[in-house]
Order: structure tokens, then C-alpha cells, then sequence
């Protein structure tokens, strides 16, 4: 289901772990440092994806979701529009609890499919400005 925003405030306080899925090594990208404010100011455990990368921000990248060892509350998605409802088909994979896709970004598929499965489903707003808020 789509949350409010004033429902948003309670995912993230709930909310222990949470996957970076197109995390860059490069500073001046959303991702980076998005992650990187959330690795010094949240309470988050965070795991980053990106198969192309092995380290960033000091941190093991995952290739996959189904790599990452732990369940996942969050999945914070840094992709084009184009491959966010291939991202949700792994988070519903995983069965994480939520998908979250950044400013910008809305696919009306992955609010439908992702509700439809049973995930929280974000679009179109930062956690960090969202984190941040609290």
C-alpha cells in the first residue's frame, strides 16, 4: 500500500535495515550520498547493491537482494523508472517489507504490484529529507 505522508514518519522509525539498491562509489551521485548521510545520522543498518561494485563508503556491496544475509525493512531504490519493477520483483523475492523509489520516480506498476504483494510502497521521495524530517 501507498503510504501518506504522514505515515511515513512511522516506516522509518520502525524500520531496522535497509538496502541502497544502485549505490555509486562516485560522491556527487544521489546514492552516495544519500547512503553516506544515512551510514553517520540514522539508526539504519544499510546494505548497498550494485553488481558492478565490490566496497563503497567502506561497505560491502551485495551483487543482489538475495545476497544480502538479513531481512530487509527498506529497499531504497537509485534506478531509471525502467528498472524499478524488476527491483520490486526481487524485493517481493526477498520479502522485504517495503520498496521506496527516490524524488523523481514513479511507476505506477510498482505501486500496484508492490500493494498487490503486500509491500509498503514509497515513490517519489528521499529518505534522507524524509530521515531527516524526524
Amino acid at each position: 500500500m501507498s503510504l501518506t505522508s504522514s505515515e511515513i514518519p512511522e516506516l522509518l522509525r520502525s524500520a531496522k535495515t535497509v538496502a541502497v539498491v544502485g549505490i555509486s562509489d562516485k560522491p556527487d551521485r544521489a546514492s552516495y550520498g544519500v547512503a553516506q548521510y544515512l551510514l553517520q545520522n540514522s539508526h539504519f543498518e544499510l546494505f548497498f547493491v550494485n553488481p558492478l561494485l565490490e566496497n563503497v563508503l567502506g561497505q560491502k556491496v551485495f551483487k543482489s537482494l538475495a545476497d544480502i544475509p538479513v531481512h530487509i525493512d527498506i529497499v531504497d531504490v537509485f534506478r531509471k523508472p525502467a528498472d524499478c519493477l524488476a527491483v520490486l520483483e526481487e524485493s517481493i523475492g526477498i520479502g522485504a517489507s517495503a520498496i521506496w523509489l527516490q524524488l523523481g520516480i514513479s511507476v505506477p506498476e510498482v505501486d500496484a504490484r508492490g500493494s498487490e504483494a503486500g509491500l509498503t510502497v514509497v515513490m517519489d521521495r528521499c529518505i534522507k529529507i524524509d530521515y531527516a524530517a524526524l
